[in-house]
């Protein structure tokens, strides 16, 4: 009962903002500055037309003046008289009677042409497009295959992305996120494959957002998004169309962001994050290699230097007796306990990656170098830090780089630091308690009613065609399982110059 006052009284609310369009010119112009509060880039245009006196209405610095003096001031100046709609040279044009839409549309970028003695306005799209030119994506490069990516603005982003799929059963919902920011939103599934369900699902998650400001996909990640206090993240962010087309005709569903480059994919798991469109790219032998490089490096990234604390501070029997008398001679002048040595070492690390992100890209550089040669060396020298740390560290920092996803690579090496505390205080015993409570997690974690740690729990064998490694196209003839899409079974035929005709077999 609670619920239907409140959808009431809101209906009620919306019902009483209703504002007739005021015969006068003069008290127009009055409610609109009063409710822009005197912009000083709010623009007035007077025009005659049909012998009435008018107004054209814009934001110079959001709309694209150029075009509303070609398609709406001069046909109207020329033509004197007839019918608006028709002598307008916009296929963007509405008639509204409520005055008080007329403030958010000119926000927007909208023309709003008023007439006197009219109790009606039209509303015109002169939205300018000041848009940087599609270029590849610095985060996500690839050697082969297509060199193009999302830029901010919606459109493009959406043009991209059906040029790639040239299929009526795309389907684009557009949504309208934030109270003051108005952020436009774009949801993108295959009506074909697409699980109602899931659509179902993402599309009350985004209806159920009421914020103020949205300025980053980080902020409908975080609103939407099963778990957003765990680590691992359950939503894949993507610059490249390719690679959002795919997930597409997976049957996953994409989100497009105005004013962002970035595409969320969902839903995941945790082994989407280690592939690339360049394993699709190259061989299959090659593509499968690289990506079980990319898993063992996870593995490499969280676990070697925990593991160097353990064997050094607990179980030094395990290493060989000559590998034993190198570690110790270069172990024995540093004062500090391993795990200060790996805790110092990754702080220092992290702050040189924070510094070489944020700084010009030529500066940079060179914080790359003082970082990687003269601290390195000088903390070695120093004796506060020993040759086998820093080469534990450095092999540490390679491996989190290999992966293609910036938001499972950050989690990788959030992910060493608690592992490194477990073995400073147990040993091997605390790393395997560790990862199995990491192991748990992920068994349990899901993403839009997705088992986040599929095909390996559940276990599903077909799936694993395309997890730990790639088989070859041709094999590939089923889609993922965990979005649940209408169809699995994919038409792909084996190897063309066996079978000319699939149905001659």
């Amino acid at each position: 009962m609670d619920l239907f006052r409140k959808l009431f009284s809101n209906k009620r609310a919306e019902k009483s903002s209703y504002i007739n369009v005021f015969p006068s010119l003069q008290k127009n112009k009055e409610y609109i500055q009063n409710q822009l509060f005197h912009s000083s880039d709010l623009k007035w245009r007077s025009i005659r037309f049909n012998q009435l006196s008018g107004l054209i209405v814009f934001f110079e610095s959001l709309s694209d003046q150029q075009r509303i003096q070609n398609e709406i001031i001069r046909p109207l100046e020329e033509k004197k008289e007839g019918n608006v709609d028709a002598i307008i040279a916009s296929v963007d044009i509405a008639k509204k009677s409520d005055l008080s839409q007329l403030p958010q549309s000119l926000v927007q970028g909208n023309c709003v042409l008023l007439f006197e003695g009219t109790a009606e306005a039209y509303i015109v799209g002169m939205a300018a497009e000041n848009k940087r030119n599609i270029v590849e994506p610095e985060n996500e490069g690839a050697i082969r295959g297509a060199h193009d990516g999302f830029i901010e603005h919606l459109i493009t982003n959406l043009y991209l992305v059906r040029k790639r799929i040239e299929n009526p059963s795309l389907v684009v919902r557009y949504y309208q996120v934030g109270k003051a920011t108005k952020t436009k939103l774009a949801l993108l599934y295959m009506q074909n494959l697409a699980n109602p369900d899931l659509v179902e699902e993402v599309d009350q998650r985004l209806g159920s957002i009421v914020m103020d400001t949205t300025i980053s996909p980080g902020f409908i990640a975080e609103m939407i998004e099963d778990n957003p206090s765990s680590l691992f993240p359950q939503i894949l962010f993507t610059e490249r169309p390719d690679r959002a087309v795919a997930h597409l005709m997976e049957g996953r569903v994409v989100i497009l962001s105005d004013g962002d480059a970035t595409a969320q994919i969902l839903p995941v798991t945790f082994f989407a994050f280690y592939q690339s469109p360049d394993d699709y790219h190259s061989r299959w032998i090659v593509g499968s290699f690289i990506r079980l490089l990319r898993l063992v490096s996870f593995i490499i990234a969280s676990l070697v230097p925990a593991l160097y604390i353990a064997i050094i501070g607990f179980h030094p029997e395990i290493l060989p007796v000559n590998l034993i008398f190198t570690v110790k001679s270069s172990i024995d002048k540093v004062p500090f306990p391993p795990i200060l040595e790996a805790l110092l070492m990754q702080i220092t690390l992290e702050v040189l990656r924070e510094a070489g992100v944020r700084l010009p890209s030529r500066v940079g550089q060179t914080i790359g170098i003082v970082g990687g040669l003269v601290i390195g060396e000088s903390v070695v020298r120093a004796g506060l830090i020993s040759y086998p740390m820093v080469i534990v560290v450095a092999l540490t920092a390679i491996s989190s780089f290999v992966a293609p996803s910036n938001e499972i690579s950050t989690a990788t090496r959030i992910l060493g630091f608690p592992l490194m505390i477990l073995a400073a205080m147990f040993g091997l015993i605390g790393i395997m308690f560790g990862i199995l409570f990491i192991l748990i997690h992920l068994c349990k974690l899901e993403s839009f009613g997705t088992a986040y740690f599929a095909p390996v729990m559940p276990l599903r064998i077909k799936d694993l065609k395309d997890t730990f490694t790639r088989f070859p196209i041709w094999s590939l003839n089923q889609r993922p399982h965990d979005p649940h899409p209408k169809r699995v079974n994919q038409e792909r035929y084996s190897r063309g110059w066996v079978h000319d005709d699939p149905e001659k077999e």
